[in-house]
C-alpha cells in the first residue's frame, strides 16, 4: 500500500458528494459540518463544483473526484454522505490521477465503491466520518469520534481501538434546523461480541454488506484470491435494514467463492437496528443485532474454523464512530481481546 502524508493545521480538505449530493438538500447541516472542520480540527475546507449539485451526471460526479485529488493543495478529502450510485461509475474512474496523488480519502455506505476502488490501486483510505453524520452531528461531535478522526488525520502508526460506553444508531431529523442543537439519545454498549481464539493480522478490506452485495453481483473488481490470504473482512450493514436471511446469502456467497476460507478475520459493525419509517423498541433493536451476529458466526464457521469473528464494533451506520484504516493493517488478539490498527 502507498504512504500518503498526514495532515497539519491549516490544511486544505475538499467535500465531495460521490453519492447523493445531501448538501443541496440541507444546506444548514452542510454548513454545520464545515463549522466543525474548521474549529475541532482546524483544516480549510473546500467546496468541488458539484458537492451541492442534485442532478450532477456521473462524469461531474467522477470529475470532483479527479481534480481533488489532482490538486497537491488538497490534503484530503470528505465525503458528504452514502447514496446508491457508485456502482455505476467508480469501476470506470481512470486509475493514474489517483496513484500519481495518494491522499486520506473519507466515507462509508456507498463510498465501499471508491475505497475499494482505492484499495486495488494500492491507497489507503478510511471506512468512515461523513461531513452529514460525524462531523455534522447533533449538539457537538462526540468526543470518541474525534478521538480516532484525529488519529487517522494527524497520526501514524499502530493505535489500539477499544469499544465505547455508549451508542446510538438513529441521528435526528435534518429537515428541521433546530434539531442540530439537540443532543441524540445513547444506549449503553455492551461491548465486542467475539467468537474464536486465534490471533490475526492482515489487512482491512469490505464496506457496507449491500455495497459489496452489489459489487459481487455486478462482477466488480475487487481484490483477487490471492490477496484475500492478506486480508481481515470489516463488513457492517445499513439503514436498510436487511434480514438475517440477506445477511446469511452475502456471507454465504463469500463463502462459495473461496474467501471466506482464505481471510485471516472478521470484524463486524454494530448493526443499525432502527430507521424513522422502522421504528423498533430496545427489545427489538437487541434481538435484530443478536439474530445477525449469531448468523455471521454460523455462516462464517461453515468455510473457516478458527478465524476470530468480532462484532458489535464501532464503526459504520453507529455512532460513535471509528473511521475504519481500509487497506491499512489490522492486529487482533484474541487471548486478550484487544485490537490494534494501523493508522
Amino acid at each position: 500500500m502507498k504512504k500518503f502524508s498526514k495532515l497539519h493545521k491549516g490544511d486544505r480538505v475538499a467535500i465531495v458528494s460521490p453519492s447523493f449530493a445531501a448538501s443541496a438538500v440541507w444546506p444548514h447541516v452542510h454548513d454545520l459540518g464545515l463549522k466543525r472542520i474548521r474549529e475541532v480540527f482546524e483544516l480549510e475546507p473546500v467546496m468541488y463544483p458539484v458537492t451541492a449539485k442534485l442532478d450532477a451526471t456521473l462524469t461531474e460526479k467522477a470529475n470532483d473526484l479527479i481534480a481533488a485529488f489532482s490538486d497537491t493543495e488538497i490534503k484530503g478529502v470528505i465525503s458528504t454522505l452514502g447514496g446508491d450510485i457508485q456502482v455505476t461509475y467508480i469501476k470506470n474512474l481512470p486509475t493514474e490521477p489517483f496513484m500519481s496523488n495518494p491522499k486520506p480519502f473519507f466515507g462509508y455506505s456507498d463510498n465501499s465503491h471508491f475505497c475499494n476502488f482505492l484499495f486495488l490501486n494500492g491507497i489507503p483510505s478510511f471506512y468512515g466520518s461523513a461531513l452529514f453524520t460525524q462531523f455534522a452531528h447533533q449538539k457537538e461531535m462526540n468526543p470518541y469520534t474525534v478521538k480516532y478522526i484525529k488519529h487517522a488525520l494527524f497520526d501514524e502508526g499502530e493505535v489500539e481501538i477499544v469499544p465505547s460506553e455508549s451508542f446510538n444508531d438513529i441521528g435526528l431529523d435534518w429537515g428541521d434546523s433546530k434539531q442540530l442543537a439537540k443532543e441524540r439519545e445513547y444506549e449503553p454498549n455492551v461491548g465486542w461480541s467475539w467468537d474464536g481464539t486465534k490471533n490475526a493480522e492482515g489487512l482491512l478490506w469490505g464496506g457496507c454488506v449491500e455495497s459489496v452485495d452489489e459489487m459481487l453481483r455486478h462482477g466488480v473488481p475487487i481484490p483477487s484470491l490471492e490477496q484475500f490470504d492478506d486480508i481481515v473482512l470489516m463488513m457492517e450493514t445499513s439503514e436498510e435494514i436487511p434480514t438475517a436471511d440477506y445477511v446469511m446469502r452475502f456471507f454465504r456467497a463469500l463463502g462459495e467463492r473461496g474467501i471466506l476460507e482464505r481471510v485471516k478475520g472478521v470484524c463486524v459493525g454494530r448493526a443499525k437496528a432502527r430507521e424513522f419509517d422502522k421504528p423498533r423498541n430496545p427489545e427489538e433493536r437487541s434481538a435484530y443485532r443478536k439474530e445477525q451476529q449469531e448468523t455471521i458466526v454460523k455462516t462464517v464457521r461453515a468455510y473457516n474454523k478458527d478465524i476470530p469473528i468480532v462484532q458489535n464494533m464501532d464503526f459504520g451506520h453507529t455512532e460513535p464512530q471509528i473511521p475504519m484504516p481500509y487497506g491499512n493493517k489490522i492486529r487482533i488478539n484474541s487471548e486478550d481481546r484487544r485490537i490494534f490498527t494501523n493508522f
